[in-house]
């Protein structure tokens, strides 16, 4: 299987990334804190462990949310997904051995 990066992901996996994490929760929010050390380190740890996460952004948080968005996937060297409303999706490789990686 190929690691998906941001320059090489299809729209139709693109797509399917949605749809998996239709049915996801959000893991955590970024609120008027933004983007902590603290809460970079929760999110790589989860996408390390699941690969696909969603994150809740409040209203309260201090930028636009497709900027936030952006920001956090540079960061963690994801992909960002989607932004949809004040959702955003993000996916990374996980490079755990022996981890059941997602099929799409």
């Amino acid at each position: 299987m190929m690691i998906v990066t941001n320059e090489n992901i299809t729209s139709k996996q693109r797509s399917k990334l949605k749809a998996l994490a239709s049915t996801m929760s959000p893991i955590t929010q970024i609120g008027k804190g933004g983007i902590t050390d603290n809460l970079l380190k929760t999110l790589s740890d989860a996408l390390d462990a699941r690969e696909l996460i969603k994150v809740n952004i409040l209203e309260t948080a201090d930028d636009d949310v497709r900027n936030l968005a952006e920001n956090v996937a540079e960061l963690l060297e994801a992909v960002p997904v989607a932004v949809i409303g004040r959702k955003a999706i993000f996916y990374r490789y996980s490079r755990r051995d022996k981890f059941a990686h997602l099929e799409f």
